[in-house]
This record gives C-alpha cells, structure tokens and sequence, in this order.
C-alpha cells in the first residue's frame, strides 16, 4: 500500500484504481511509446505523471463519491488544476508538458460545452477560473508533490501565488497555440497513453512490451498458380501500390508482401474486418506479431443537446490493426483523438483494401485520408477489383504518380480464368421464386442479398415460412456485435461447408473478404462496383476443376424511388442494371468498361471538403484544439453510434471493455438518436433500447427502439 493509495483516479464503482497507480501506468506507457515515435521520453514521462495530478483536489476526490453535487454553473477540470505544478520543470520543458495536459480531455477554445481552459477563462474573468479550481489548495498541494516525489519527480513547495503564476503561464501559451494551425504530437502522445493504461485489466510489464513491434510477414511469400498475384513480384522501389485484379486472385497476400513495417488494414464493414482479423491473426500465430481489431462505431456523447465524437484508439503500437474507414476517416475532421490515431499511423503501412465507395462524399473521405496519409510519411497500398477509372487516377495522381506507385494489373488471358458467373435480370422477387425452389431442391446453397436491414428481415421471415425445414440465417450489420461474431461463425465454417440445401439472407456485409462461396444468388441492384464484389460470394471456390464453371446471379430491377434506393443514388443503380449482361456470362476483361460506363465523368468527384481539418497539405484546425463531432455523422448513414439492451445495461456497466464490446449494437446515429432513448455515460456512450427491439435471430427491431416499449412484458 502506497502512502497516498487514498486518493483516487477513479470511481469507485470503476474499480476504485489509486492516482498514483494510474499516473505510473500511463507515465511507463508514455515512455515506451515516446521511445517508438521520436519524442523524447523524459519529457513524456514528465507530463505523464503530472497530467492528472489535479485529482487531488477534495473537489474531485469529492465528486467520485456518490451523491456530490458540484456548485450549479460550474464543472471542476482536473487536467487545469493539473497546470498549477508547471513550475517544478525547466521554462524550455513546459511547452511540451502543458501540451499534454491541457486539452487531453477537452478542446482549449471553442470547446463543445465551453469547458476548455481559454472557454473558462473568458467566462471567469480576473483569475476567476484559478480561484475556483484553486480552492482548498494549501491543503491538498502537499498531498499532490507526495504523489510526485513517490514517482521520482524532484519538487519544491508550490504557494497559492505561484500556482496562479503557472496558471496564468499556460493560459498566455495557449493564447499563442490558437496562432498555430497544426497538429500537436505531445497531445496525442498522452490520450494514447492514457487510453491505452485505462483500457487494460492488467497493466504490466509485459503489455507494454507487445507494443510497437513489426511484424514478420514471410508467411505470405507462399506462391501458388491458381493465385496469379503470388507469383507477381513485390520486389520495387516504388513507395505506393495501385492493384486491380478480380476476387480470389491473392489481393490480401500481395498488399501485405508490399508492407514494410506495422500495418493498418482497411475494409469497409463490420463483417469484413472480424473476417480479416481472424485470418491475419491465424496466420501470423506463430509469430510475435500482436493484430488487433479496431471496431467501427465512434465514442458519441450527447449532453444538454450537445453533439461529441471521439475516435475509440484502443491499442497503439499494434503490428497489423484492422478497421473500417469510418476510424481513419476520423483523422480528416479532427474530432477528439485524431492526434493519437495520427501519431500511431506515423511512417507506417495503411492498406486500403476494397474501398468501393457509395456516394460522393465517402469518395471525399478516401482521397482526404489518402493525402494526410501521404503527409504523414505513410506507404499506402490500395487494393481493388472494382475502382472507376476517374477515381483511380484521381488516387495515382495523389500518391504521386507512376513514379512513386507499383501499378499492377492482370492481363486478359488470366482475367479469363475468373468467369464464373452468369448473370440475370429479374423484375421483381417473385420472378425468383421458382428459381429458389428449383436450387433448394437440388441441395444448393442460396445467398439472397437486400440493401437494406428492414428488407433484409421481411425476406427472412418470408423464407422461414417458406422453408421451415430447410437450414436459414440471417446476417446484417445490427446485431450484438456477440452475436453478430456467432453468425459469421457459423457463416463461414457452418453453411459455407454445407452439402444440404440452405439458405442464407444478408445485406452488403457479405461483399468484402468473407471467404464463402455459394451457388446462387438473389440480390437487390447495388452500385455496379459493389455488385462485382457482391458476385465474389458465389462460385468463389478456385480449383482447376471449378476454372471454366459458371453459376447463375439474378439481380432485382432497382427501384425508382430514393427512398428506396437508399443507401444508394437511384440514377446510379439504374445505370448499374443497364449496364450488366442479360442471361449471359459477365467477362472480368469487361469490368472495368461497365464501371466507368456508371461513371462516365468528373462528377463522379463532385466533392465537397466543408468541414475537413486538412486542405492543400496544411492543417486547418488550431493547435491543442478538435472539433466536437465528424461530418461524417451528418453525411453518412453509417454505424456510428452504439445501443444496448435494457436487460443489458447492468452487465455492461460493470464488464470491462471486452464484456462491454460483447453486448453492443452498432446503429447509424441518425436511426437512433432522436427517439428519446436514455445514453448511459459508459463505455462507447451506447443509447439503451427495449428489449423488445432486439431479437437474436433478427437483431434490432427498429420499430420497438422507443421509450414506449420499455418493460413491456407478454402474458402467460
């Protein structure tokens, strides 16, 4: 028991840590990752150890205790009471300290509540910010230099009058760090480190040691001629990769041969990255190499009406992260965390797999993290079977032309090695019918495909009436992330391996790196590039026995209706269907032409950069400041908020983050956050939804997710 093991970090009810316990753990992470970045690590430790310091004031220890109610109007701010102990380092040291102390929780200016210290400042004038997180300090300084002295730093006694000196110091370097638009290492330094010493059940030694190691890919040297790119060499100069080739021609090894140091793995959905994760991390278990997976909901808070968004950076220093765009994307609108996740990306390899996008504005997001990407020293691999050409030679032009990038492509004579599907065009759903029947009969395994996960539901429940015999699941993006890891589970190592007839029912999570290969498909007109990869599902198993094989696709006629489109552009998915063969076979020699016959032109790039923290190779956010929320959230119906059952929310309050992650459901933040639902603040922040609006087999029923619903019990 240390001297001083009384004085809390955090809640009780939170496991009660001690502050010096916590300002040791992020204070040794903070080193090693100094060490790893090329930040000096004595400085690192410095500010790691004095960043929370200001805990010690009764005003907090008072606030983690329950019932404590601080004074009406005004919020007490550790991190700025933290400042007051600036003066024990050198004058040209405090700089970078102050950096990582000031905003780690909040923006300085402008913040979203106005609990910035300039905010505060400006509200409480002559010192009146000080004075109020001043109080008591004669009785609690003594106890804060304890703290410092147990952790080794050398101080001196602090009077009233020369915390206010230091006070008034950060505020004047503050004052000057609004001048500055840029990005500020020192800051994303501490959230990284502190984040990473909070998230741990076990803060040791040995954790600490799994960051930042490269990884040893030698495993994807593997060479085998029904993959045409393993045999492609990898062996060029060329900082950047463009490659296009059909799917099941070895994309993934090929993009991770071309990686030179830690990786970050990029794929559109939730289904994709557990996919990817699972094989890398099974690939590379033999190795010391630590692969994570970072999930694609934001950390959301809403207060008083009041809109934030962090990036949940969980696990710097990994040697392969796996994550969706909506992660990366965050460093584009310099939302709360972005200095973390910029420093982690620092110098390494970001493969940008499968990007297809659906809209204007997510192609936007992708060219933006392309050129910060760039900036920041990173080598960029981009990988695809379905990029319109206007927006490939936008990508070149970024990554600076042929001389920088290894284009590689695959010629005619082994594209047509990969024909293998047939396709249809179909009305309406019932013209399907007697096909599904027919293909049931003869034991085969049917993938129907619907864009929307309220369609998706209505057809499964259709298909369970249908067939109640026959083996069914549906797979969507809106399940208990628990489940939804069961499903594709079984997915994968349950139905793809079925010799019995079964139907499955999804939505796009299956197009991108699920390998299951069915033998027909039902789906819904996506945008044309979607659909190729969506086609990957069927037929997908590569033997020279399957080479020369055809199965059959029957793709829906689109809707006229937007809504109905949705989440897709209604022009775009008419120029889809026109621009697919009819009972013939799909040539991959003619893909690219049917792509850009849907994209014929530089509207296709009609974008719009409103809002975005880096333009023309400058940062345009100021320094030790973020943005409360991404446009992405006003752009996007992405998953970008987190729900969680009523019967859930004790569970989830008391689990650690592992637990927590189990019982959330990623939702689009649109669907969910005006329906007058309790946020709890926990965790990821998730919204809490009546039972009634989650099923197992189903996922959220989104008609239940309001208030009305709640205790609603059947009778027996």
């Amino acid at each position: 028991m240390g001297k001083y093991d009384y004085i809390l970090a955090k809640h009780e009810d939170s496991g009660g840590m001690s502050l010096t316990q916590h300002l040791k753990d992020v204070a040794d992470a903070a080193v090693v990752i100094a060490r790893n970045v090329g930040l000096d690590p004595d400085l690192a430790f410095k500010g790691a150890v004095l960043h929370d310091i200001g805990k010690t004031s009764p005003l907090f220890q008072m606030s983690l205790k329950h019932g404590y109610i601080q004074q009406p109007g005004f919020t007490f701010r550790h991190e700025i009471a933290s400042l007051f102990f600036i003066s024990i380092f050198p004058v040209n040291e405090r700089p970078a300290i102050i950096d990582m102390i000031v905003a780690h929780h909040k923006s300085i200016y402008h913040d979203v509540r106005e609990k910035g210290l300039l905010d505060l400042d400006e509200k409480y004038p002559d010192c009146g910010c000080f004075v109020r997180h001043a109080e008591k300090f004669d009785e609690w300084c003594p106890e804060a230099l304890g703290i410092l002295n147990e952790l080794g730093m050398d101080t001196h006694p602090i009077s009233i009058q020369e915390a206010r000196s230091n006070y008034e110091f950060v505020v004047n370097h503050c004052d000057d760090k609004l001048r500055n638009y840029t990005e500020s290492e020192w800051k994303g330094l501490l959230m990284a480190a502190d984040h990473f010493a909070s998230a741990l059940e076990e803060k040791s030694e040995s954790s600490l040691n799994k960051l930042f190691i490269k990884p040893d890919l030698s495993f994807y040297n593997r060479q085998h001629h029904l993959y045409p790119l393993s045999v492609v060499s990898t062996d060029d100069n060329r900082q950047h990769t463009l490659v296009t080739a059909p799917t099941g021609a070895g994309k993934t090894d090929f993009l991770l041969r071309r990686c030179k140091g830690r990786v970050f793995y990029t794929l559109p959905f939730q289904a994709s990255i557990n996919a990817m994760y699972d094989r890398i991390k099974s690939d590379l278990k033999d190795t010391d190499a630590q692969v994570y997976l970072l999930h694609a909901a934001s950390n959301l808070k809403v207060k008083d009406g009041k809109l934030e968004e962090r990036i949940m950076q969980r696990h710097i220093g990994a040697s392969v992260k796996v994550m969706t765009p909506h992660q990366m994307a965050s460093i584009v609108f310099g939302i709360k965390g972005y200095e973390a996740m910029l420093l982690d990306l620092k110098g390494c390899d970001v493969i940008l797999d499968e990007i297809h996008t659906y809209a204007s504005e997510t192609q936007a997001i992708v060219l933006k993290i392309i050129e910060i990407l760039k900036s920041i020293d990173c080598r960029i691999h981009v990988g695809t079977a379905t990029m319109p050409s206007v927006l490939y030679n936008k990508i070149l032009q970024l990554l600076g032309g042929r001389s920088e990038v290894y284009e590689v492509k695959l010629p005619d004579d082994i594209l047509k090695t990969f024909n293998r599907h047939i396709i249809h065009k179909a009305e309406q759903w019932n013209d399907c019918v007697a096909i599904i029947e027919k293909a049931v009969a003869e034991k085969q395994k049917v993938l129907i495909v619907c864009n929307q996960v309220k369609r998706a539901q209505q057809m499964y429940d259709l298909v369970c009436d249908m067939y109640p015999s026959v083996a069914k699941m549906l797979i969507h993006s809106r399940f208990k992330r628990s489940d939804r890891s069961q499903l594709e589970t079984k997915l994968k190592d349950v139905f793809n391996r079925m010799t019995e007839a079964c139907v499955v029912v999804s939505t796009q999570v299956v197009e991108v790196s699920l390998d299951i290969s069915f033998d027909l498909m039902i789906t819904e007109c996506a945008p044309i590039d979607a659909l190729i990869q969506r086609f990957g599902r069927i037929n997908r198993k590569r033997t020279n026995e399957t080479i020369g094989k055809y199965k059959h696709i029957y793709v829906i006629q689109p809707p006229e209706n937007e809504k109905d489109a949705l989440p897709y552009d209604a022009k775009v998915l008419k120029r889809s269907y026109e621009a697919l063969p009819d009972g013939d076979v799909i040539e991959e020699s003619s893909v690219q032409r049917r792509i850009d016959a849907v994209y014929p032109d530089t509207q296709f790039l009609n974008l719009d950069y409103s809002g975005v923290a880096f333009v023309d190779g400058k940062w345009q956010i100021n320094e030790l400041c973020h943005y409360p929320k991404s446009a992405l959230l006003d752009v996007l119906d992405i998953n970008s908020a987190i729900c969680i059952t009523e019967s859930d929310k004790n569970a989830y309050i008391n689990g650690n983050v592992f637990n927590k992650a189990e019982l959330e459901i990623p939702v689009s933040y649109r669907s969910i956050a005006h329906n007058g639902l309790e946020q709890i603040n926990e965790g990821s922040r998730p919204y809490i939804i009546p039972n009634k609006a989650y099923d197992a087999d189903k996922g959220i029923l989104a008609e239940y997710t309001k208030p009305q619903y709640f205790n609603t019990f059947e009778i027996l």
